[in-house]
């Protein structure tokens, strides 16, 4: 019986449950390691007219003080082809200041506390400039953060062969939503460590999502060859897409480490976080949709503003993937679509979970809702007159998006009969009719998104090991997903072995020769195929070692993975096992690895529907998230708890979008929430017991049948729970609350409509 699609629980789980992970802060360097603090800016637009530095150099324990122009390190370009890319970002601010958490000045001293305590007397003279904040001012404004690029547009899509006509439309709604800027808040904030060899050699601790993305990034920023380099990325203690990135403060690590001839360490503080590491979302998203009063779709038109923040890089090209799932579950082919990213003075904006699908999804479903009230239908219905049929499949979408598969009316059926959708809407009419002061808001989501997309492979090798247990190594780096135990699945049930038996290992760039990001919901589709694969190889490998051992010809030598042995076809008595294997491979000194490079053809598109159903009082605004009932859709489940450990973590990071978490800045580019007093994080006290649907649609495009599923619920959440709260209040004439949807901002919409 195969292991395969059963609730096998976590092999990473006793170390951390135990005596705990080993983290970037943990690891032990070299004798004499140092610490690293950053003098960062108190100002978002200013021009430095001197730094003082002598006091800080002269405190104790301060080993050396650096600015700009003691770097020899040329300006970190915008990381594509698509950005403009006159608007470079400095290691350490130089003549401007950007934005507030900008790194001006680097202190290395003998620990955090005198590195803290030296940069304190640190003198910056900032001659304040003009701030710009809001993104729809940005295209326009006489402020240019970069005057000589004059402009402040990184990126700009044209609608071009993606437009859209609404003269046929019996009825037309608009809005301007936006999706606000949310910060990852990792539970481990950003850090690394490093130093140099006496070879020559730099030693580079990355908590990150790819050990070797680190390691290119370092090298083509320090001018290192590859094999000058190694990457180690132990345990991650969470990333969401903003650790995809390497940042300027961690590549001067290593500088420094160098300069000084010391291993440095460097780990952030809270509020540092929140200013330094990459935000997510924030667009700025004008809608309209078209269609007759029989609840038809006919046109849609997105114009989306991107916040790139103050420098442009993996935040400004989200468009892009908003535009690739322009038109979602629906069968519309009348659609449009364009964009503008710009700067602003703002923590620059990065990848964060689902990273431009959620974008698309959120305005999307809530366009559906708007367009579905204007009629006066109810919203699922309107959802099944236009979602896509599962004999349209494979489909191409007006953005040229070839989705493999899909049942997103079963889907919607699961979710709606789970969760009672009919005795809903009656309580809902109930509590109207006596206009109650606790409202329900019922709120459905269905969506689509990609993953597995951008094409390449992901390296994955099994080895045999002398005592008949194997290895395996994998270009892909886990930070929570749970890889050690789905690949040691994969493995096991591949070659017939215990999990027990098997060893993953992943992180390090001298162990593991090639790697990837984790990221975009590739890891088991690419990276567990790929695992699935070399274990395959090294089956076949066996088999010819077997063959030798049982004087036998290959083609006819059996691998029973049941009994774990190899056996001559037709007579399983005579057989070999493992470890007799592993034995003659280790006395021929030639050790069994086989060796995968697994890449698909295409992308995959995972799916699904969810409910949200909310309470809202109507006297205080307050918001009660009482259920949420999701089916995510991601083809064959490997691991089905690890799968549920995902989709969890998606619907409450969805939910707190919805609800609670915002970035916000003052007029004068002050951010406002800047630690967690502040900036509100969900916990379990805000959220109900998930109820999951289950659904598989396998794809066809690798073995395992299986699509991701990392991002699916943040996707199908936030729709859901926004649609929820509006839809609470909309008898009350509130048409319209953008996220998070807080009880000052609910009661307001309240008090404005009854005005």
């Amino acid at each position: 019986m195969s292991i395969l699609g059963n609730r096998v629980l976590r092999t990473e789980d006793p170390k951390f449950l135990t005596s705990g992970g080993e983290y970037v802060a943990d690891v032990e360097l070299p004798p004499g390691a140092t610490h690293l603090v950053f003098v960062r800016a108190t100002m978002a637009h200013a021009r430095i007219d001197s730094i003082d530095v002598s006091d800080a150099k002269a405190a104790p324990g301060v080993v050396d003080v650096f600015t700009a122009s003691d770097l020899d390190i040329a300006d970190m370009a915008p990381s594509m082809g698509l950005l403009n890319q006159a608007m470079g970002q400095p290691y350490l601010a130089r003549d401007v200041v950007r934005y507030v958490g900008e790194p001006i000045v680097a202190v290395v001293a003998e620990s955090v506390a005198a590195a803290m305590d030296a940069a304190e007397l640190v003198f910056v003279d900032l001659d304040p400039l003009p701030t710009l904040i809001d993104p729809t001012r940005a295209a326009d404004s006489d402020i240019l953060l970069f005057p000589e690029a004059a402009t402040n547009v990184s990126m700009d899509l044209a609608a071009r062969n993606l437009t859209a006509s609404f003269d046929d439309c019996e009825v037309v709604v608009r809005r301007t939503i936006t999706n606000q800027r949310v910060a990852p808040c990792p539970i481990e904030p950003r850090v690394a460590a490093a130093y140099w060899t006496d070879e020559g050699r730099l030693v580079h601790y990355a908590s990150c999502q790819g050990a070797h993305p680190v390691r290119d990034a370092i090298c083509a920023a320090l001018g290192l060859e590859k094999e000058t380099v190694r990457v180690v990325s132990p345990d991650v203690g969470g990333g969401f897409g903003a650790k995809g990135r390497t940042y300027t403060e961690e590549i001067l690590v290593g500088w420094l480490a160098r300069r000084i001839r010391r291993p440095v360490r460097w780990s952030e503080t809270r509020s540092e976080n929140m200013v330094g590491m990459g935000h997510g979302r924030a667009q700025v998203q004008e809608v309209e949709i078209g269609g007759t009063r029989d609840g038809t779709i006919t046109a849609y038109r997105l114009h989306v503003i991107q916040d790139s923040g103050a420098y442009p890089g993996m935040g400004a090209v989200l468009p892009w993937m908003t535009r690739t799932m322009l038109t979602g579950v629906y069968s519309v082919t009348n659609a449009e679509f364009s964009s503008q990213s710009v700067v602003t003075n703002s923590t620059p904006t990065t990848a964060y979970r689902g990273a431009g699908r959620p974008e698309a999804a959120a305005v999307l479903e809530r366009a559906v809702d708007l367009f579905a009230a204007e009629i006066g239908m109810d919203p699922a219905e309107v959802r099944y007159k236009n979602l896509l049929s599962p004999e349209q499949f494979p489909y191409t979408t007006p953005a040229g998006t070839n989705y493999d598969s899909g049942d997103y009316a079963g889907a919607l059926d699961k979710v709606l009969d789970a969760a009672g959708y009919q005795a809903l809407r009656a309580e809902q009419a109930r509590r109207r009719d006596q206009a109650d002061r606790l409202q329900l808001g019922i709120g459905i989501a269905v969506y689509v998104e990609i993953t597995g997309g951008g094409g390449g492979g992901e390296y994955g090798s099994v080895e045999l090991l002398p005592d008949g247990k194997v290895l395996a190594k994998t270009g892909s780096s886990p930070y929570g997903q749970g890889h050690h135990t789905a690949w040691a699945m994969l493995v096991a049930d591949r070659l017939g072995l215990a999990i027990d038996d098997v060893t993953v290992v992943h992180g390090d760039t001298d162990v593991v020769p090639t790697g990837g990001v984790t990221g975009g919901s590739r890891s088991v589709q690419i990276a567990g195929s790929s695992i699935h694969d070399a274990a395959g190889r090294l089956s076949d490998l066996a088999r010819e070692k077997a063959a030798d051992l049982l004087e036998a010809a290959v083609d006819d030598i059996v691998h029973d993975t049941t009994n774990r042995s190899f056996h001559v076809v037709g007579t399983p008595a005579r057989s070999v096992s493992w470890t007799d294997v592993a034995e003659a491979a280790a006395a021929d000194t030639n050790p069994l690895v086989g060796i995968s490079d697994f890449s698909q053809g295409g992308a995959t598109f995972p799916f699904g529907a969810h409910l949200a159903v909310v309470e809202v009082d109507t006297e205080t605004g307050k918001v009660e998230l009482l259920r949420l009932v999701a089916c995510d859709d991601a083809g064959t489940l490997l691991n089905p708890l690890l799968a549920e450990g995902q989709v969890h973590g998606g619907l409450a990071q969805g939910a707190a979008q919805a609800l609670l978490e915002e970035i916000r800045y003052d007029e004068h580019g002050t951010p406002l929430t800047a630690n967690f007093g502040d900036y509100a994080i969900i916990s379990a006290t805000e959220l109900p017991m998930f109820e999951r649907v289950v659904q598989e649609t396998p794809t066809h495009l690798n073995p395992l049948g299986a699509k991701g599923i990392g991002e699916s619920g943040t996707i199908g959440a936030t729709p859901a729970v926004h649609n929820a709260v509006c839809d609470a209040v909309r008898h009350l004439g509130v048409e319209h609350i953008d996220m998070p949807c807080t009880s000052e901002k609910v009661w307001r919409a309240i008090q404005t409509a009854s005005a």
